[in-house]
């Protein structure tokens, strides 16, 4: 009977794997390439948790910017502070992509190991695992989906995305807290053991997989990056905005979408500002009449896309003085839309009374385009896209 008989094959008593006193079948074990080894497994993962670290932190620095909890302070300097918080965020999910594909390649065998359930260390350790890949799975896949804004679910991308990042990475330090004996011996072998050729002729070797997953990681950064870095944009061939639009600038939400046409161009129009008990109406003209300054703001939304512009308008606190005397707290901009959940938006008192912060009537040396938020928007630095409110209709001073 031929040795590579399937059946005999089968037949064959477990092998232990290299890394602990688990078990493989022998069917397993037989077809198992050299590179999948704990060594391979330990070193990407090294890199797959800086990576999806990284991601969860300035992913919830993002969310509170949004949903700001009582105690959470962000500041108005330095102007490009978000963008590259968000770019950051968005280039590591993007990098953690490869890395997670080869990280599976590589212990997908262990599914096999034996025992299947085992002792309460091992139960959690496959729990965790499980957990782990699927939250992680669900986190990329969603997020680079809003990159693209393509959202074929029913769920609200924003809370889902901020609720499980908790999820995986909870799991994740589950999983690490398990795992680290086990990383610790992978991590402490000689890099010739660690790294040994192939024991077939064609065979891809261990350093050749963690070479081909830093690669991969890199070309997937790059090919995303130049969304937020302007010196990458050519080569940034995933990048799903490239600085292209009205202006030089790129739209998310056009007028025509938003239904504000009419109403941002009647002759009617009038931005209703309240400080205290004081209101005022200001035509457009009348806007532009007051006191101009110019500021230098990159426009960042949260799908990671960022491009420099040159706004000139009113400084905010400037347009509030010239209604009342302004006293703190926050301010509440309105826009000409009737529906969508970023129709208001709220400036903490941070952002109010920098120099930056604009009612912004040009951009890039002309008239605000319509789709840009003509007849005038918000614009104050270091905030995502969804709350620089375009097509203003109204300003308040929260009491």
């Amino acid at each position: 009977m031929n040795a590579d008989d399937p059946a005999v094959s089968l037949t064959k008593p477990p092998v232990a794997v290299e890394d602990n006193d688990l078990l493989l079948p022998g069917f397993v074990t037989e077809r198992i390439s050299p590179a999948r080894s704990t060594a391979v497994a330990a070193r990407v993962g090294i890199f797959l948790g800086v990576s999806i670290t990284m991601c969860f932190v300035t992913g919830l620095i993002s969310h509170w910017i949004q949903h700001p909890p009582p105690w959470f302070w962000w500041p108005a300097n330095p102007v490009w502070l978000y963008r590259l918080t968000q770019g950051a965020h968005v280039v590591s999910g993007v990098v953690a992509i490869p890395l997670l594909l080869v990280k599976l390649w590589a212990v997908f065998p262990r599914l096999f190991a034996r025992p299947l359930i085992g002792n309460p260390l091992r139960l959690l350790e496959r729990g965790s695992i499980a957990v782990l890949v699927g939250s992680i799975i669900f986190q990329l896949v969603t997020g680079l989906f809003n990159t693209a804004q393509f959202y074929p679910w029913k769920f609200f991308f924003t809370t889902t995305h901020y609720a499980m990042a908790y999820v995986s990475f909870g799991a994740l330090a589950v999983h690490l807290a398990v795992k680290l004996p086990v990383v610790r011996s992978a991590l402490a072998r000689p890099s010739a053991e660690t790294v040994s050729a192939p024991k077939e002729p064609g065979a891809v070797s261990r350093r050749g997989v963690f070479v081909a997953a830093t690669a991969a990681a890199v070309v997937a950064g790059v090919a995303i990056a130049g969304q937020s870095v302007p010196l990458l944009r050519r080569v940034s061939v995933l990048a799903p905005r490239s600085g292209e639009g009205p202006q030089g600038l790129p739209v998310n939400r056009t007028a025509d979408q938003a239904n504000v046409i009419a109403e941002a161009t009647a002759e009617e129009y009038r931005l209703e500002v309240g400080v205290g008990e004081a209101k005022r109406g200001f035509t457009r003209a009348e806007l532009a009449a007051l006191p101009q300054t110019e500021a230098e703001v990159p426009l960042a939304c949260v799908e990671g896309w960022s491009a420099s512009a040159h706004w000139s308008g009113i400084r905010l606190r400037d347009l509030l003085a010239a209604v009342g005397e302004y006293r703190g707290g926050d301010v509440e901009f309105r826009s000409l839309e009737r529906s969508g959940l970023y129709r208001r938006s709220v400036l903490p008192q941070t952002h109010v009374v920098d120099a930056d912060t604009l009612v912004a009537l040009r951009l890039n040396g002309a008239e605000l385009d319509l789709d840009h938020g003509y007849p005038c928007r918000l614009i104050a630095p270091t905030r995502p896209g969804v709350l620089q409110t375009k097509w203003l209709s109204a300003i308040e001073v929260l009491t």
